[in-house]
């Protein structure tokens, strides 16, 4: 019998193995029913600070949840938004069992799951907040500005592109080798195996974001999540990015 990975509930090595190998959203159809059992899935340590952040920020009445995967990130919109929570993936497996998942209140807004591509989102200026939670790893640097421009055109004027991310490891330590080995396997496998699965790490730094963030036509702020910890140097280790439409 083949040993889980992660959890009792958990894929296999061979199975993550396989994903590996897949396109990526052939790679989360197959993950799918185990996803919640993984490391990959946003942990509640960083999406309870946020939501307590949005809460300062909002109300909201419309939010969208842009790569929702099962729905970590809709339950934080479900708790600040208070009549539409949309969420968007490429992965029809990712939405059938944010589906499932689903926790319905009679006080809930409506909640959508939409099957659609980040880079082609099929709305108008509808949302007033647009959240994502670890997914920017599967766009390329030079896809960041189309992105930008696609979440910037569901917003209504005012609306807010809400996001984490993490301080970059400090060169040497354990995370910055462990990172840096991914995403060199990563490449290797990429350039070796088709179809491509895109996933880096190291590539979505905040100067650089900020500054796409800020040509796309958003004012932006940094926000710490001091829940999170600080740094030996006394920054943060996890700040929030609040970008606005404005107009």
């Amino acid at each position: 019998m083949l040993k889980s990975m992660f959890a009792p509930q958990g894929p296999t090595f061979r199975e993550l193995a396989v994903q590996a190998l897949s396109s990526v959203e052939r790679g989360y159809d197959l993950l799918a029913p185990k996803f919640d059992h993984t490391p990959f899935r946003t942990p509640d340590r960083v999406l309870t600070p946020v939501s307590r952040a949005l809460h300062g920020l909002g109300p909201f009445d419309s939010g969208l949840d842009l790569c929702c995967g099962t729905g970590a990130g809709m339950d934080v919109l479900r708790q600040v938004c208070r009549e539409r929570v949309t969420g968007v993936d490429l992965s029809a497996g990712m939405l059938s069992m944010g589906r499932t998942r689903e926790r319905v209140a009679a006080t809930a807004p409506r909640v959508e799951w939409v099957r659609a591509d980040a880079r082609a989102l099929p709305f108008g200026p509808v949302f007033d907040l647009a959240v994502s939670f670890g997914a920017f790893g599967h766009f390329l640097p030079r896809e960041r500005p189309g992105l930008f421009a696609q979440v910037y055109s569901v917003l209504r004027p005012g609306g807010r592109f809400v996001f984490p991310i993490g301080a970059p490891a400090r060169p040497g330590s354990a995370g910055y080798w462990t990172l840096l080995a991914f995403d060199t396997v990563m490449r290797v496998r990429n350039a070796l195996w088709r179809p491509e699965f895109v996933m880096y790490y190291r590539t979505f730094r905040l100067a650089e974001v900020r500054a796409e963030l800020t040509q796309a036509g958003f004012e932006v702020r940094l926000q710490a999540l001091p829940e999170l910890g600080r740094r030996p140097d006394g920054s943060p280790r996890c700040r929030l990015v609040v970008a606005t439409r404005a107009w």
